[in-house]
């Protein structure tokens, strides 16, 4: 049902680029809130972006956007702009969805984790993979105990294209390379999908243009082998990359192995979007989920409602703090290495 004008929370908009656009689409179709203001420094960037909420006015920068009135607002930003982008709307009262990363740290990431519980208004982060029809329907095994114990999980990121823009290779700009980008959508499964334990132990190797990688220079890494080993006993490995030669556009699987049976999540043909989930007995195996699935701007909509709801803090949201902090540490395990 949707709300009326006058109760729906007014939403503004930072940075209306494809992703930008994408998530406004997704929860300007809910009908949970009112989008009233965009900002964006490409001018073509922001008019397209109206096309999709012909009400909203196109204003000239951030501060006039959290001068305007809003409830809350979504930023989709370069990285190294979230931290102090979000906690500056927090700090405002205004309730925030931010793409990944929150922070290029744990220590950024908790930063407006605390500011969002402090100021009491809601925090929400585009993990989006969580929110596909194949991830809910593991998620549903997996609580349900139709898997049995979780001992091992394989869960696989490689974009054979690499991002588009410069700023994502600059590590000052982005934090990190394939970890931070992909790797993050990895540890986030993982760990949901898991009842986010404990991490005991983490091990990686990074690597830059084929070559051993460490942090300190001028280039992030584009492939990345880690293992984490969880306070169940449980052995999780994640490999991501860009640009491999990986015979295909994509590469998306997450395989969860357990004492009564087994799961695999993973994209059909390439394909960024279209997911299909199969269950494992023994030899056997039962499909579960199949494309199409519309699922990408389900994350932000689910925050356009939630706030239609209420503004408040979810403390759901210091899982955001957990996930960079295993970030963190695949980077210094590889340092180590």
């Amino acid at each position: 049902m949707t709300l009326s004008r006058e109760s729906r929370p007014r939403l503004g908009f930072l940075g209306t680029g494809w992703i930008g656009r994408h998530r406004l689409e997704a929860i300007a179709a809910t009908g949970a809130a009112e989008i009233v203001a965009l900002v964006d420094p490409a001018e073509d960037c922001a008019r397209e972006a109206l096309a999709l909420a012909p009400g909203a006015a196109i204003l000239s920068c951030y501060e006039s956007l959290l001068d305007a009135g809003l409830d809350g607002v979504v930023i989709a930003t370069p990285s190294a702009l979230h931290a102090e982008q979000a906690i500056a709307a927090l700090e405002r009262g205004v309730a925030v969805f931010c793409q990944k990363p929150l922070g290029r740290t744990a220590a950024e990431t908790a930063r407006v984790v605390e500011a969002a519980e402090t100021a009491d208004r809601l925090l929400g982060v585009d993990l989006s993979y969580r929110h596909t029809k194949a991830a809910r329907a593991l998620a549903a095994l997996v609580e349900a105990g139709e898997l049995g114990t979780i001992f091992a999980a394989d869960l696989v990121f490689h974009n054979a294209y690499g991002p588009d823009k410069a700023w994502f290779r600059d590590p000052a700009l982005s934090g990190g390379g394939c970890v931070i980008d992909l790797g993050s959508h990895l540890v986030d499964l993982a760990l949901w999908l898991t009842g986010f334990p404990a991490v005991e132990h983490v091990s990686a190797r990074l690597f830059a243009g084929g070559e051993p990688f460490a942090r300190g220079g001028e280039v992030v890494e584009d492939h990345a082998l880690a293992r984490l080993d969880l306070a169940t006993g449980a052995a999780v490995r994640i490999a991501c990359s860009w640009n491999l030669h990986a015979g295909e556009d994509a590469r998306i699987e997450a395989s969860f192995h357990g004492t009564k049976g087994g799961a695999r999540l993973r994209n059909v043909a390439g394909s960024f979007y279209d997911f299909e989930l199969a269950r494992f007995t023994g030899t056997a195996t039962e499909p579960l989920v199949s494309p199409p699935d519309d699922w990408g701007g389900r994350a932000a909509a689910g925050w356009a409602r939630a706030l239609a709801t209420s503004p408040r803090f979810d403390p759901e949201a210091h899982r955001f703090t957990a996930v960079a902090a295993v970030i963190d540490r695949i980077y210094g395990a590889a340092d180590r290495a």
